[in-house]
């Protein structure tokens, strides 16, 4: 099954968009698994590393949960929407996650701090506007060969937008419009 975009793909701002919606729609999922992370082994009194391995894996999973959940609700069944999931975000997540971790364990304190301290939100915070940004650029490239988030388009409603966004003269299916 072919999962890749209509072959007019977009180009110059609107792939910019697509980028910074697709990277927004993985951040929401990150953040959620990576704050929930970040609280629990904090609050558990967790080393570093086992703090960073749970927050990374439950961002892993609101991250796939958040594609998941839409792909089914297009009428796709969950076996063959794990697989669209796991090609749209898997990079996409993976680069958020390595610079969001990194930039936790860069900034002094940030991991020590307290549930209650500024420096442990306010790093957090910090270090996912970072990662939006590193991922932003990734996920451009990605979607711009048909890969990433791009596979998910079809299921997420985005072909009726990607029809909008294209040329005149030219419709969802490759047909000229009459």
């Amino acid at each position: 099954m072919d999962h890749s975009m209509p072959q007019g793909r977009p180009t110059g701002a609107a792939l910019t968009r697509l980028a910074i919606s697709a990277t927004l729609h993985c951040l929401t999922g990150c953040a959620i698994g990576e704050v929930l992370g970040m609280v629990i082994g904090t609050a558990l009194g967790w080393s570093d590393a086992q703090t960073i391995v749970l927050a990374v894996a439950l961002a892993f999973v609101f991250g796939y949960a958040f594609t998941i959940g839409p792909v089914v609700r297009s009428g796709l069944a969950l076996r063959a929407a794990i697989p669209v999931a796991l090609a749209a975000d898997t990079v996409s997540i993976t680069v958020m996650e390595i610079v969001d971790n990194a930039v936790m364990l860069l900034v002094p304190g940030a991991m020590d701090a307290g549930l209650a301290s500024w420096l442990f939100w306010g790093s957090l915070v910090f270090a996912l506007a970072v990662a939006f940004i590193v991922t932003v650029p990734v996920n451009r490239w990605l979607i711009g060969r048909g890969k990433g988030h791009a596979v998910v388009h079809a299921y997420h409603g985005a072909r009726h937008e990607w029809d909008q966004q294209r040329p005149a003269g030219e419709h969802g299916h490759g047909h000229p419009q009459h």
